[in-house]
């Protein structure tokens, strides 16, 4: 099975609305210009949500094959949760992706794994992808435990999911001492997380599940270091966060095949 790459772009809390507009304009014309093939990378912005209406519009209107997502989710489907957005609401706004997991969530919010687990169970069931943040700290790195880690942010996430279900979901392993630092783990460091993750979803789904699960690498992203990255047998894509907030940059990264 060919699992078709992903660029994602993770704009976090940055960029208004005029902002959101403009970038993904410019995202497009980039894309254009350079002929990009949608059908060897998929291209998805992931803004906040004051801007998901102002990306739809422009999706929509100039029909875009740019793909648009949320950064997170509600467990409840309605009613007197205040500052929640629920799944459904996400649908209607046209997102094909949203993240759960993330480790700024986790870290600022304390968000559990099996918490990331039932959001990503209601983004699947409203028909959109998950994307499932997983990723070790520093200190986890250097006591060499963090393989063991990821996998059991993953394995308590995904308890009694079914493979099917798993297939359908994208996991997105961010070693947390590389996001937003200018660190990145080498390619290898990436490969070996990877390759692990996609070797434990065999072990516990088949391997049919594990072929077609894509597994991204996050963290310090950027042109320079993606080739690199996109050569690894298990890596299918990147959560990209600063390099994304640039047409230009996340453009050239979308088209790391050329």
């Amino acid at each position: 099975m060919t699992r078709t790459p992903l660029m994602a772009g993770n704009w976090k809390m940055n960029l208004d609305h005029l902002e959101a507009n403009h970038l993904v304009q410019g995202l497009a014309m980039e894309l254009r210009d350079n002929d990009h093939d949608f059908a060897k990378c998929e291209v998805l912005v992931i803004p906040p949500f004051t801007d998901i209406r102002t990306v739809q519009t422009i999706v929509d209107a100039d029909e875009l094959a740019i793909e648009y997502g949320a950064q997170d989710v509600s467990i409840h489907d309605n009613g007197a949760y205040t500052g929640e957005i629920s799944a459904a609401m996400l649908s209607k706004l046209g997102c094909s992706y949203v993240v759960m997991g993330h480790s700024e969530r986790r870290e600022y919010h304390n968000e559990s794994d099996e918490l990331v687990g039932a959001k990503a169970r209601k983004v699947l069931d409203a028909g959109m992808t998950p994307i499932l943040c997983c990723g070790e700290a520093l200190e986890i790195r250097k006591a060499g435990t963090h393989v063991d880690f990821v996998l059991g942010q993953i394995r308590a996430a995904l308890a009694g999911w079914s493979g099917q279900d798993v297939a359908k979901i994208v996991i997105a392993y961010e070693p947390i001492w590389a996001i937003g630092t200018g660190e990145t783990a080498t390619a290898a460091d990436a490969q070996e997380v990877c390759g692990a993750i996609r070797a434990a979803l065999a072990e516990d789904f088949g391997a049919d599940t594990a072929e077609a699960t894509r597994v991204l690498y996050g963290g310090s992203a950027k042109p320079d270091n993606i080739k690199e990255l996109m050569a690894q047998a298990d890596i299918d894509g990147a959560l990209i966060g600063g390099a994304s907030l640039k047409a230009e940059s996340f453009a050239a990264m979308c088209r790391f095949y050329a």
